[in-house]
């Protein structure tokens, strides 16, 4: 059973991540020969002041961006 974690900062739409994990199921069914009732996919949000990179929390960094 192919199990697959994705780890991201949360605000993307629930289509855009539902499409997401519709297209990775996809590829295991393609690559791995694996039926898509044996793809488990989780993803894993993290809150914006959660989340650093730069030593900058991504709440920083997108007010750093949107000025």
């Amino acid at each position: 059973m192919p199990e697959v974690t994705i780890s991201l900062a949360a605000g993307r739409t629930e289509e855009a991540k539902k499409q997401v994990m519709l297209d990775i199921t996809e590829s295991m069914v393609k690559n791995f020969g694996v039926d898509p009732e044996a793809v488990v996919i989780q993803i894993n949000e993290a809150q914006l002041n959660n989340k650093m990179k730069g030593g900058k929390t991504f709440v920083e960094r997108k007010a750093a961006a949107a000025k």
